[in-house]
């Protein structure tokens, strides 16, 4: 005992803290920029006292790109491979947003058929998407076989996205008036296929985690993120639904042709690490359902956009959001009667829930850091811009 009162004193002295009879002191630990748990380019400086996160500050601009700024100085049209870029993960909903704005604002009709396969192709965007937070989310906690199923799955999905526009990540598919082409002959039989095989799959997914003892440990009453702090940080997505806000665009504010299709928007209880995971295993489920109903309902017609490549918008601006992946992305366009906008400015969620990151992680392990981070699902690059 006169050892740890000797060493209590010394640490009192020398202002640093004391925990069971060690005088310890605090230090300063970068985790990233280049790769903090596979989540993009972000640094995280951590004040570290032992294992116990003091601290989190979040750094971002790695991926800076200007993607706004070269906006101004490129048609309309030539700004949709751009959008590609942003949240490449979800690079669909880009797309769309982009051209929903602009089509708002020129007062460009879209045909019933184009709407029903912009739905189509966002659902099996989104599930991708899932596929991959789910995957690298057990690497993060040490279970490797989950990313090995979910990639085998997402290949399918990159195969059905391939044999409409010949690309599997950055699809430029979506376009202002409707899509680059129509769907192959077959198409729609090839997606049910998928739908009839992926819904029993997910089934796996949960016996693989969701009721796993060491994965409830990891996840369970972490990471806390409380229903009016999401909403004081302008949480969306999973992330927000997660903590209990049942919150979700396509309902919300519809868009597209989602006010015809049934389904359920899945919320969280606590709005921990456990939450935010099984909301995306639910949201996949309900992905799938979205998109029997309207490839089953699918209208026959034109889809093809028809507007011309120089086309001037005229003088106005509009605000166009939609739910992706990872929550609510926007698309604000000001129009001065040009060929090109005057403004275009981008909307992503994930520079939202990087910022609620620091007031969840004071005091917690640097391990449930890592779970936490990875449960928030971001994309740096609909961060940094």
């Amino acid at each position: 005992m006169d050892e740890e009162r000797v060493a209590r004193q010394i640490a009192e002295t020398e202002g640093i803290s004391f925990d069971s009879g060690f005088p310890t002191e605090e230090f300063m630990v970068n985790m990233g920029p280049q790769h903090p748990s596979t989540h993009g380019v972000c640094r995280l400086l951590l004040s570290m006292d032992g294992e116990n996160v003091k601290s989190v500050q979040p750094h971002i601009g790695y991926l800076h790109r200007a993607i706004e700024k070269i906006c101004e100085n490129r048609t309309y049209a030539q700004i949709v491979p751009y959008t590609d870029r942003f949240e490449y993960v979800t690079s669909m909903a880009c797309n769309w947003v982009y051209c929903k704005a602009v089509e708002q604002l020129s007062n460009i009709e879209i045909t019933e058929r184009s709407e029903y396969i912009r739905v189509i192709m966002l659902e099996l965007n989104r599930i991708a998407s899932h596929l991959i937070f789910l995957g690298t989310f057990g690497l993060d906690l040490g279970a490797v076989t989950p990313f090995l199923y979910c990639l085998r799955e997402r290949e399918w999905i990159m195969d059905l996205y391939e044999s409409v526009c010949g690309q599997r990540l950055l699809y430029n598919y979506i376009r202002i008036g409707g899509v680059s082409r129509d769907l192959p002959v077959g198409w729609e039989k090839k997606c049910i296929e998928f739908v009839d095989y992926f819904e029993p799959i997910i089934d796996d997914y949960e016996e693989l985690l969701t009721y796993n003892p060491i994965f409830l440990t990891r996840t369970r009453n972490v990471g806390i993120l409380p229903k009016d702090m999401a909403i004081d940080y302008a949480c969306s997505g999973p992330v927000l639904r997660g903590s209990g806000v049942q919150w979700d665009l396509r309902v919300d504010d519809p868009f597209g042709v989602y006010d015809k299709f049934d389904f359920e928007i899945p919320t969280g209880t606590v709005g921990d690490t456990w939450d935010r995971y099984i909301v995306r295993i639910r949201e996949m489920r309900q992905s799938s359902r979205i998109i029997r109903q309207a490839v089953e309902g699918l209208p026959e017609g034109t889809c093809v956009a028809k507007a011309k490549p120089t086309f001037k918008a005229p003088e106005g601006e509009y605000y166009q959001r939609l739910e992706s992946s990872r929550g609510e992305i926007g698309c604000y366009v000001i129009s001065k009667g040009e060929k090109k906008p005057w403004r275009v400015k981008l909307r992503g969620a994930s520079y939202n829930h990087l910022m609620a990151l620091p007031e969840i992680c004071k005091g917690i392990k640097i391990a449930d850091l890592v779970a936490i981070f990875a449960s928030f699902d971001a994309v740096m690059p609909e961060v940094d811009r």
